[in-house]
């Protein structure tokens, strides 16, 4: 029997928490042992309709509490589920519906569950003969018995970050999520008396598991709108922590830095971050200075230095690999730049320098369901220090992906997973340096493409948080391996401010990373690409890259 199914049940008949949907506006909340209530009901009906033990349901929905009772219901009745990726106002829909058919046919999907605001969809499948129920259809009065689920069976097939036209999914079991869930409750002491308030998209893992499964497993409050109602009005983020007490949140890294330009703007004492005790910041590279300005804006709210959570994590892991301590504010290791890009060496420097430095977060030590070792290129443990490539064993470690292909084994022959960054280990903590496939090398230095677009970030004119640092291999319109910069900018389409801002990149650039970039590149808004989560897709965006 599942330990992870067995323990959302026995949450549901103890707790007295729940979950708030549509706030501020018009909050709705239902206790756990109600949205329970409501996931059996919807179990029998799938179980009525002909779903069987192990089958794959995907699910296309944007309400967060239709998404809590339906992935509940799912699981009752020994399905697994896939979060369909979500479109949205600037997506292709012929393209996001061919790249949405090659999923379903991945993961051989039986059924496909669709709720608000996607009903349209239906139509869709329809045409293409795929078995589909609308999610609020789902209500059966029949007596039901939770089907049990063996602790190897899938539970989540996590979509990865990459392109949808090429799909790959994670195979995440019972047991992995189970491993995952139970260290991070104790990680963050999660329990009855904490309030999670999230805005992130439930077909991201860190929305999913992190900010719907938590709360669900544990039985703290969740109070959970949707993306669009964050980016529409960051604000809201802010408030409601205030309104509702929040103690923990999370989000990526980009979304902390939006926050602070709000809170800049707002009165101070008017809202109240005096309870929260973990903001979690991961799914994508932590920009020091970002924390930083966060914490000094979120302070004139009683938000504590504490309170800023660096984490590592990654879907093959369920979600979290590591977690920085409550007690702690961010902690930085500030090495020397030309020993970590030549040498392969984080080497500290002395206090007070500041230049040919780069500071590192410290993401503290790896839960107890994942042990975690650094190689080098030839398979080599290497020791604190050393920079190699990031390697996962354990618990809550996935053992394979389904991909267009068939399944394809994730572990090898010790059952060591190759996740994919580069970093080391100082003290046990982990340190991550960035992703392997994207480094740049130049000189015999590896330089990490997240250094060149915070310099390049910092210039006037460019729209933080959207700016790609892509490699250039020798023979695409250079002698040898170099980079380009693409920045998205207001400016893009005015030849002068453009020829300004183009020149001031590759000042800035040079100055703080001592790299020439071959060409930079002015986009305008909304122009580089991105995952459904909003991660940026280099690969895609060199593209972009006149030749």
């Amino acid at each position: 029997m599942s330990r992870f199914v067995d323990t959302v049940v026995g949450t549901a008949a103890r707790s007295t928490r729940g979950m708030v949907t549509g706030a501020p506006a018009q909050p709705v909340r239902r206790s756990w042992g109600d949205l329970h209530a409501a996931a059996r009901r919807a179990a029998a009906a799938l179980v009525e309709s002909g779903l069987r033990p192990r089958d794959a349901v995907a699910v296309l929905a944007g309400d967060p509490g239709q998404v809590a009772q339906v992935v509940q219901g799912v699981w009752l009745a020994g399905g697994s589920v896939t979060m369909l990726h979500q479109p949205t106002a600037r997506t292709d829909l012929a393209v996001w519906r061919d790249d949405t058919l090659r999923v379903l046919r991945m993961i051989d999907a039986r059924l496909v569950l669709v709720g608000a605001p996607f009903e349209a969809v239906a139509e869709v499948l329809r045409e293409q003969g795929i078995a589909h129920r609308i999610i609020a259809d789902l209500d059966s009065d029949r007596e039901f018995t939770v089907v049990p689920a063996a602790e190897d069976d899938t539970a989540l097939l996590q979509l990865t970050s990459g392109s949808t036209a090429e799909p790959k999914a994670v195979q995440i079991t019972h047991r992995n999520l189970c491993a995952n869930l139970v260290d991070t409750v104790a990680r963050l002491e999660c329990g009855d008396s904490d309030v999670v308030v999230s805005w992130l998209p439930l077909f991201h893992d860190m929305g999913m598991v992190g900010c719907l499964l938590l709360p669900m497993f544990s039985g703290a409050e969740l109070v959970s709108v949707t993306p669009a109602d964050f980016l529409g009005r960051p604000l809201v983020w802010a408030e409601l922590m205030s309104r509702y007490g929040g103690t923990i949140t999370a989000a990526p890294n980009f979304a902390y830095a939006i926050l602070t330009r709000q809170l800049a703007r707002t009165e101070a004492g008017s809202l109240d971050l005096s309870r929260m005790k973990s903001a979690c910041n991961g799914a994508e590279p932590i920009d020091p200075s970002t924390v930083e300005a966060f914490v000094a804006a979120g302070s004139r709210f009683g938000l504590r230095p504490q309170a800023i959570n660096c984490c590592y994590g990654a879907a093959e892991s369920a979600l979290v690999i590591s977690l920085s301590d409550l007690s702690d504010p961010m902690l930085l290791d500030t090495v020397d730049a030309l020993e970590l890009e030549k040498n392969r060496r984080a080497v500290p420097v002395p206090d007070g320098r500041t230049t040919g430095v780069r500071r590192l977060p410290l993401l503290g030590v790896a839960f107890g369901s994942v042990a975690v070792r650094v190689v080098d290129d030839s398979g080599v443990e290497l020791g604190d220090r050393e920079v190699g490539r990031l390697q996962l064993r354990g618990e809550s470690v996935t053992r394979g992906y389904l991909t267009e292909e068939g399944p394809v084994a994730a572990l090898d022959d010790d059952g060591w997973l190759d996740i994919g960054d580069e970093g080391y280990l100082v003290d046990g903590q982990i340190v991550v340096c960035g992703r392997e496939k994207d480094v740049i090398i130049m000189g015999g230095r590896n330089i990490y493409p997240t250094d060149i677009e915070r310099a390049a970030a910092s210039v006037d004119g460019v729209r933080d948080g959207n700016v790609a640092a892509v490699r250039l291999m020798a023979g695409d319109g250079v002698a040898r391996e170099s980079f380009a910069v693409l920045v998205e900018s207001r400016l893009a389409g005015d030849p002068a401010a453009e020829k300004a801002l183009r020149d001031a990149v590759v000042h800035r650039v040079v100055a703080e990373i001592d790299a020439r970039p071959a060409s930079v590149v002015v986009l305008p808004p909304g122009s580089l690409p991105k995952t459904p989560s909003g991660k940026l897709r280099r690969a895609a965006a060199r593209a972009l890259v006149p030749g």
